[in-house]
Order: C-alpha cells, then structure tokens, then sequence
C-alpha cells in the first residue's frame, strides 16, 4: 500500500496543471497519463490483396516530455506570415513554371514546317497591316526598296527569278508547302489567322500567304526563255492605267520582247494592281522604270528604228482626220493631230516656227508655234521590224510624249495605225500594243529565217 501512494504522489508531482480563470473561482485542469504510460500502439496488418477500404491507424500517445519537446520543434517550424505568402508564391510559380516549359518546348516543335522554323501572329499583332500599307505606297516602295507579292503562282516565279524574300505571311503549313521552302530560309515566316489575311489583301478570293520582297534589280534577276526573245523592245509613254500597263506587260513577255522601258510619267510597275494584271511578266523579262529620255536611248541598241503607236491616221479614218493628215505636210501641226500624242509639251529639244501675225490670240499662237517632227505613217501589217526595233505606246489620257515622235523621226521610224470601222474612236492602248508587238515578232521571226541566225545572234549583241 505505502508502495502504491508513493508512485502516486510522484506522478501529482510530475503533472503540469493548467489553470483556467473563470467566473469567481479556478478551476484546475490535469491529465491523466497512467494509461498513456503503458498503452501501446496497436499493430494493423495489412492484408495480401488491397482494398478500397483505407485503415487508419491509431496515433501514438505520448509522454509530457515528448509534448514539450515537439511542440518547441512546431514552434521553430511555423514561418511567419509573409514567409508562407513568399514560399506559396514559389511553389505556385514553380508549378506553372514547368507546364510553361513544357508548352514553350511543344509549341517550338511544332512551329515548323519541313525544317523551317516561323513565327505566330499573337492577338492584336498589327505587323502584317503595317507592312501591306507600307508596301502599297509608292514612295515606300521606292525609299525603303520594298514590294508587295500576293499569291502562290507570283511568289513562286519571284522565287524563280531570284528575288529576295524578305516576310511571309500565310494561313496554314499546307499554304506554306506549296512555295519552294528552300527559298525562304532568309526570310521570316509567320503564321498569321485567315481572317487578318482577307482584311489586307485586295483579292476577291485570297489564297492565304503574302510575301513582302526586296525591290528586285532587273540586271540581277534570272530570267527564263531568254532564248525565244526577239530584237524588239517595248517603251511605255505616259501609261498611267495599272491593269493598262499590267496587261502591256503581260504582252511583250508573250511576244518575247528584250526589255520593257517605262518613263517617267507611268505608273510604278510594283504595283499591286500591276502585279496581278502582268501575271508574273515582272519576272520573265527586265523591266527599267522611271526613265528620262536621255537614260532610254541609252538602254536601246544602236543602230535603233523606234516606231510610235498612232490612231488618228488611216484611210479608213473620217474626212476631217483625212484632211489633217493632208495638212500635215503643208502647215505645222498640232499635238493633237497625232492622235496619242499629248498636247502638253516639254520644253527640252523643242522646234518651233514663227507664225504670221493674224493669229487669233497668242495662247493659240503659243500651241501652234510647235512643230511636229515629220514621221511617215504605215499600216501595221507592212514591213517595219526589218532591224532591231523599239516601239512606243502612249497612254490613252495624255498620249504619246514629243520626244517619242523625235526620237522616232531621228531614228527612221514610222507612225504604226491599225484601221478600224468607221464611228469607232480607237482601240484599247493595251489591245493597240498587243497587236503590233505580236506583228513585230512575226516580221522579225521571218527575217531571221531567211537571213540565218548569224543576223540574230548580231542583234542580241546589240541589245545586251
């Protein structure tokens, strides 16, 4: 008995009570721990075969001192408030870090196509808007040295002909396939929606890729067929209709001509409108814009025999346009009387002679005092391509230039009509132009055949 009461009195003195204040008293609050002294955890066993049933075990009691020294641990454990902001901060970043990762590293494998890495347009990304209106400015085009190419077919004979690509845009990878990818490792790519496409192109039906190349130099471009040209040349003159000009283009790329030369006042070929109406001719034969006169003589070979286009000549044309051309020879003549012939005169190389002194006013004395050079004129059907040859088309608003008809009359040429119907004004420039490039190739085919390739093989060596 004496035994017992003093384990007794040593577990009272080991107790750490808690006192409670409450109300008016105290009120004091112990543990008993005689059973936690000899309790044990129960072992589970758990079977062979898992269940779906989860078994809990029992935590184990503890003594006082083991209490005290854990609650301390916990104590030195718990972080501050900031410190667990910080530290769930981290983790979440670390935990969205690796999918990113991982998305950046599919995202970069699939971003390509045939080994051709390329960019994707992000929403909202204005670079493919900002370089088509760029690109559809003239003075862009001729500062910056860039252009604007839309389509397959046009891309590809770009491509062909050496051009430098500097951006494509396209909807899809299997637009992408369809140019020669070999050609495009310089260039940036980027994978841009349909929709943006068909808001900046000018197509009816877009085809879902634009290229933006560098200004292409015609003497650097490798041009195709260049043994099935001929001696002839064509000279735009004031051609300011784009699908004109496109379709003059086209034209002599069809009859195979040398060159194509365009002055000054004429629409810029790189247009995009031009582009579509020549149908890939920019990149078939060289074509030298934004010439002077001076800088044309000196691309056409010399000896020469420039011909100019004229509608308002002909037997078959009215009474009133026969007299003119009676006139002609007797008494100067005004620009109007040749037809495409512009009215506005340049007053570099001009002649002029003195009128009497009943004019009428000294406006209309000023106009009249102009003298035409005097050119002969010939059906379109006769023989007139004998040599290497060059022939100018005058637009159809201002006309052919008076230093087209000089240089013609310094060379020996001749004023070209193709009659028409009576009450039919003229024809089309661009028909007008077609139809004399095609009966020159005819005319100097044929020389060539009889004459051998001895004549032709000269000629190109005048023309380069």
């Amino acid at each position: 008995m004496a035994a017992y009461v003093r384990s007794v009195v040593c577990l009272v003195s080991r107790e750490r009570p808690a006192f409670l204040t409450g109300g008016s008293g105290v009120i004091v609050a112990s543990k008993r721990y005689v059973r936690g002294l000899r309790r044990k955890p129960v072992k589970v066993l758990f079977p062979d075969v898992e269940t779906d049933t989860a078994v809990k075990t029992r935590p184990q009691s503890r003594t006082p001192e083991q209490h005290v020294k854990r609650g301390r641990k916990e104590e030195a454990k718990v972080p501050s408030a900031a410190e667990h902001l910080a530290e769930s901060g981290s983790v979440k970043a670390r935990s969205n870090e690796q999918p990113a990762m991982k998305h950046a590293h599919l995202s970069f494998a699939k971003d390509q196509v045939d080994g051709l890495r390329f960019e994707r347009a992000f929403p909202g990304d204005k670079r493919l808007g900002r370089l088509v209106s760029i690109a559809r400015s003239r003075t862009f085009r001729e500062h910056q040295g860039k252009i604007l190419v839309e389509g397959r077919r046009l891309i590809c004979d770009a491509l062909d002909a050496g051009a430098n690509p500097q951006m494509v845009f396209f909807s899809t990878a299997d637009r992408l396939r369809e140019l020669p990818l070999d050609k495009l490792r310089r260039a940036t790519l980027v994978k841009v929606k349909f929709e943006d496409i068909k808001l900046w192109s000018d197509l009816v039906a877009p085809q879902g890729v634009i290229a933006i190349f560098s200004r292409p130099d015609p003497s650097r471009l490798k041009f195709a067929n260049t043994s099935h040209t001929v001696p002839l040349s064509l000279i735009c003159d004031n051609v300011r209709d784009p699908g004109n000009l496109g379709t003059m283009l086209r034209c002599a790329a069809a009859a195979g001509c040398h060159n194509v030369l365009l002055t000054k006042g004429c629409v810029d070929a790189w247009e995009p409108k031009v582009l579509r109406a020549a149908m890939g001719a920019h990149f078939r034969l060289p074509i030298y814009p934004s010439l002077s006169w001076e800088d044309i003589e000196n691309h056409l070979p010399k000896p020469v025999t420039v011909h100019v286009a004229d509608s308002s000549c002909g037997p078959d044309r009215s009474r009133e346009t026969e007299d003119l051309q009676v006139n002609v020879s007797h008494k100067p003549s005004k620009a109007g009387d040749y037809g495409w012939v512009s009215t506005r005169h340049s007053r570099n190389n001009m002649h002029h002679e003195e009128y009497d002194s009943d004019s009428d006013s000294y406006s209309d004395c000023e106009d009249e005092r102009l003298s035409l050079p005097r050119v002969d004129t010939k059906l379109y059907h006769e023989s007139w391509a004998q040599s290497p040859t060059a022939l100018v088309i005058g637009g159809e608003t201002h006309g052919l230039s008076l230093e087209a008809v000089q240089l013609a009359e310094e060379t020996a040429g001749h004023r070209l009509f193709i009659p028409v119907v009576p009450d039919v004004d003229s024809l089309n420039s661009a028909m007008a132009a077609s139809i004399l490039l095609f009966e020159g190739r005819k005319q100097l085919l044929k020389l060539i055949q009889t004459s051998g390739r001895k004549w032709k093989s000269k000629a190109q060596g005048q023309f380069s």
